[in-house]
């Protein structure tokens, strides 16, 4: 017993015995390279094990038998006896397994009927359901088949052994549907009590007849998994009996029938039971489980590196995806791992050690978005165009790239490990939902009793080879990896209010912030404000999020830190507490009503309600002919000038005076959404021409304000530069030769009605300003212009029908947007203008630049 259970590396469990290398035993005869991670006992991953796969199929689609090996009917019969010997061996140890399991069940029951019973009778009925009769079944089976093996010669039949134990499966049914309720029971009951606990962490099994030491200790929830192992290896060993069984022997039928039966057991439960397991065992005994796996980009050698993060139950790996030859198998390379029971979560004060985190500018990131977004609209056209698909196939490769390129780059937010007894790694991802994700899956496995392990260089090798299996994510999340008919998500303008929550044990600063995906990448969109000093926050915060092939939204909950001696230096580090988190499928069908849509996200206990509405891009992105006199949003804006007696509207003018006053020292000012009904509440000011406006802008969040600017622009039914002309823009925009482009953008400027000049000038020297204090704000000259410049150059509805058929949403996105931001980001960048020089000769601006 000692050397099967100190063999962790080539065998998945103890019991697992008929074959040194797992049981496999006749691969090569199949012509199959094996290696250790294809041994792994998985019910629907491996194609030796699956049901779909390890039967081939006959016409009328019957399974159909292995073919038994032609010759020496006395080496068949001798290679039969071994397998069987193999399987009686191991059998003995699963009986042993489950009679350890039901030893402490009878005293517990004793106990249960008394004045202090250790658990109560239906907890014990739950953790210990059909045990007993698993056990009967199989010391039954065990007893019938010693026999006819100490006297085995070529007449011995032991097919009906085998197809009454098929026959019994149904008792294995009923022990898989429960096997989740037993082991959260048992979770449950070994936090609750300490003499459980103790009981189910050193359950003692006894050793089989032959060996001498008598027994060995296991944990229970280990030994509750051996029955669902137990049914893989029954249907594996039948494989190889029917393969040294001649089809003319009486057991020949038998064992059929009972491989058929085993079939579809397991194809009825093959997605109700876990699969990913590994070979190695943890140093308790233990089956080691994959809890968690994803992509995540880590800080190395002061460069990005993209990995594959393995979670199990006592370790995590850090792994990166091997360079293979064409046609090999793709396999892992270990970069390090650190045992869980030595494993924290660093924070900045001990943090010197850890590398620096690199961000590039955010223009680098959005300009690689439009080119990935140009790419889309180029993909769809040759997919319709004859004889397209190889361009597509060409542009598609080089997309991947771009995303793949964008997904390493785009993630700031720092996820610092430590191994205590050596180096700090650093990750960062693009959500603080992901990363609490992680946080905390770590968190729950190191609440159990974990010992620290040390992996041979062999055992290294084993489990790194199993991730490959093991994973349940197989590409980086970009769109190229995905099938034409998955869902492109949405793209346009989701409208979130958030309501209120509920189910704080106590009161609490609490707000919310919103994320939604794009890019194959979470990034967060807005934010409630801080309720203070409440266990019922009612915010009634509506937000206006714009979706970038989005399928999902994400609320997460937290309690605001006002203790300055905890706040981080790092920006990206958010030292709030996540209350809760949750996320929701953006279905189109659901979403794109005109109506809202009320929802309720569950969170560790905490309820939030929130309603939202979606409007598609190309709803989203037109432009409504004026139809109105009185106000100043969606009219005209020579009519608001006129009327006021100014040169720039008012609207604009205040706005950037208060955002100059108290926001541009905001993260974020202008690319943070505003709280949607502070916007509705300042358009409707401003339309009325309220009296108090001015005590309205000094008591708004300045991100309403912010986005009650972006708003006016989007509504005046003509861009400010003017729907005659964009084209001009566009063509002036394109031309190469500096000197060329500067007298074409300056008399493009000139040709502009007056205050449209007066107020894009305007805005212009606001921009500027606001950007010159990136360093604070985080708003570069190009996020500004990537704000901006669809908003002050997207053509009216009329202007755009006029040009080329658009098909889709995502094609309105990407169509021109580049060029509107890279018109904006020209004047932005361009020395200063005043308005007497545009009116100066064409001359003044055609010396050389």
């Amino acid at each position: 017993m000692d050397a099967l259970e100190q063999q962790p590396v080539n065998q998945p469990d103890a019991d697992f015995n008929y074959n040194t290398d797992g049981y496999d035993g006749d691969g090569a005869e199949d012509g199959k390279s094996q290696d250790s991670s294809e041994t792994l006992p998985y019910i629907d991953e491996s194609p030796t094990m699956s049901p779909q796969l390890c039967v081939s199929q006959g016409p009328d689609g019957e399974a159909v038998s292995p073919t038994p090996i032609e010759g020496d009917i006395e080496k068949g019969l001798e290679m039969k006896k071994l397998v069987l010997s193999g399987f009686l061996a191991s059998e003995e140890i699963y009986i042993n397994q489950l009679e350890a399991l039901l030893l402490p069940m009878r005293p517990l029951k004793a106990a249960a009927t008394t004045s202090q019973p250790v658990l109560t009778m239906q907890q014990i009925e739950t953790i210990f359901y059909k045990i007993q009769d698993i056990f009967e079944i199989h010391k039954e089976f065990y007893d019938a088949l010693l026999p006819s093996i100490q006297r085995w010669d070529e007449k011995v039949t032991v097919g009906h052994l085998f197809q009454k134990l098929a026959s019994q499966l149904g008792v294995y049914k009923a022990f898989v549907d429960n096997y989740k309720n037993a082991l959260e029971t048992a979770e449950k009951c070994s936090q609750a009590n300490s003499q459980f606990q103790k009981i189910s962490e050193t359950v003692r099994v006894k050793g089989p007849k032959d060996s001498k030491d008598c027994s060995t200790t296991s944990s229970m929830e280990a030994l509750l998994y051996k029955p669902i192992d137990r049914v893989t290896r029954s249907t594996l060993v039948l494989h190889d009996l029917l393969k040294h069984t001649p089809k003319d022997h009486p057991d020949f039928p038998l064992l059929q029938d009972a491989l058929r039966i085993s079939q579809n057991f397991l194809s009825s439960i093959n997605e109700e039971i876990d699969p990913r397991r590994t070979a190695v065992t943890t140093p308790k005994g233990e089956a080691r489980q994959l809890v968690k796996d994803g992509f995540l980009v880590e800080v190395s050698e002061s460069s990005r590196k993209l990995r594959h993060v393995f979670l199990f139950t006592d370790l995590l790996l850090c792994a990166k995806m091997k360079k293979t030859a064409v046609g090999r198998h793709q396999q892992y390379e270990c970069k390090w791992y650190i045992p869980l029971a030595d494993l924290t979560f660093q924070t900045l004060d001990d943090s010197d050690s850890c590398p620096s985190i690199q961000v590039l500018p955010e223009h680098e990131i959005e300009e690689m978005k439009m080119k990935i977004s140009v790419l889309k609209n180029e993909i769809q056209k040759e997919k319709k165009a004859p004889k397209g698909q190889s361009r597509a196939e060409r542009l598609r490769k080089k997309m991947n790239e771009q995303e793949s390129w964008l997904l390493l780059h785009s993630p700031t937010i720092p996820f610092r490990i430590h191994n205590k007894h050596g180096k700090s790694y650093l990750f960062l991802l693009s959500s603080d939902y992901e990363r609490a994700e992680w946080k905390e899956s770590i968190q729950k496995l190191q609440k159990k009793d974990l010992q620290t392990c040390v992996l041979s260089s062999v055992e290294l090798q084993v489990l790194t080879s199993s991730c490959f299996k093991l994973r349940t994510v197989h590409n980086i999340p970009v769109t190229t990896n995905k099938d034409d008919e998955e869902t492109p998500g949405l793209y346009g303008f989701l409208h979130v209010i958030v309501h209120s929550a509920t189910g704080f044990k106590e009161s609490a600063n609490l707000y919310c912030t919103l994320e939604v995906d794009s890019f194959g990448y979470f990034v967060s969109k807005a934010k409630t404000r801080v309720f203070r000093d409440t266990a019922e926050p009612q915010w009634n915060e509506e937000f206006e999020i714009e979706l970038e092939g989005s399928q999902y939204l994400r609320i997460l909950c937290y309690e605001k830190c006002y203790d300055k001696s905890m706040l981080n230096k790092d920006d990206n580090e958010i030292v709030d507490k996540i209350m809760g988190k949750g996320q929701v499928q953006l279905d189109p069908q659901t979403v794109q009503s005109k109506n809202w849509h009320m929802d309720v996200i569950e969170m560790n206990g905490i309820k939030v309600e929130f309603s939202m509405k979606f409007t598609s891009r190309d709803l989203s992105l037109k432009r409504t002919p004026s139809k109105k006199q009185s106000g100043v949003f969606g009219v005209k804006i020579n009519v608001v000038t006129k009327r006021e007696r100014s040169k720039v509207p008012y609207i604009v003018r205040q706005c950037i005076e208060e955002v100059e006053k108290r926001g541009i020292d905001e993260v974020g000012i202008y690319r943070i959404s505003g709280v949607a009904t502070d916007i509705q509440a300042l358009k409707l000011a401003f339309d009325t021409n309220t009296k108090d406006i001015l005590v309205m802008l000094s008591d708004m969040d300045i991100n309403a304000i912010a986005g009650t600017l972006k708003l006016y622009f989007r509504e005046l039914p003509e861009p400010l530069l003017t729907d005659r002309l964009y084209p001009a823009f566009m063509e002036g925009i394109a031309l190469s030769d500096p000197a060329a482009k500067e007298n074409c953008m300056m008399h493009l400027l000139r040709s502009l009605p007056e205050p449209n000049i007066m107020t894009f000038l305007t805005l212009l020297e606001h921009l500027k300003r606001v950007a010159e204090k990136e360093p604070i704000n985080k708003m570069s000259l190009h996020n500004l212009a990537t704000v901006f410049g669809p908003t002050l150059l997207r053509p009216s509805e009329s202007e755009s029908a006029k040009g080329q058929h658009i098909t889709c949403a995502s094609d309105i996105w990407s169509h021109d947007v580049m060029a509107q931001v890279q018109v904006l980001l020209y004047y932005l960048q361009h020395p200063p203008i005043s308005f007497a020089e545009l009116k100066r000769n064409t001359l003044y601006f055609s010396t050389d630049v």
